[in-house]
């Protein structure tokens, strides 16, 4: 088994980022109702601006040049962690896309992913190096800011 450097896992919290771009401009797209459509476009430039915070801190990482790596069992479970985890998985995102036809199918597809990204962030947060967990706290604050703004909306349009 490879070793998994932590490079790697901001890299694939830059490619959570993008599929949350994604997503939130397709979900704008297919909602019919102002007040949604305005959430989601402000939630893909959420999104864009969570992107070029890990983008920083993977830049300053390479240019460290010295990631914190981890080796054989700890190593296979973050491979596996994120091999099996739907948000990281671009098959798996455009599969899931598809059942998403309506407003409220994209609230609980959006309120899944901000909670997985929630999950994900707090994993990562041990395995990257200490200057950085300010930043990731903060991220995860915004991500549940994000979650508790889906869930309350999409119970004004469950009603």
């Amino acid at each position: 088994m490879g070793v998994f450097a932590a490079s790697d896992i901001v890299e694939v919290a830059i490619r959570i980022e993008e599929n949350g771009v994604n997503f939130y401009k397709f979900a704008e797209q297919i909602t019919k109702q102002q007040e949604a459509k305005e959430l989601f476009a402000h939630l893909a430039q959420e999104e864009i601006k969570h992107k070029k915070i890990f983008e920083n801190m993977f830049a300053k990482m390479e240019k460290a040049n010295t990631p914190e790596s981890y080796e054989g069992e700890y190593s296979a479970y973050l491979r596996s962690y994120v091999d099996n985890n739907i948000i990281f998985a671009k098959e798996a995102m455009d599969k899931e896309l598809t059942k998403v036809t309506d407003t409220i199918a994209a609230f609980d597809f959006a309120i899944r992913r901000e909670l997985d990204s929630i999950l994900y962030y707090h994993e990562i947060k041990q395995l990257v190096p200490s200057a950085q967990h300010n930043a990731i706290e903060q991220i995860i604050k915004e991500e549940r800011k994000h979650y508790s703004i889906l869930t309350e909306m999409k119970k004004r349009f469950t009603k």
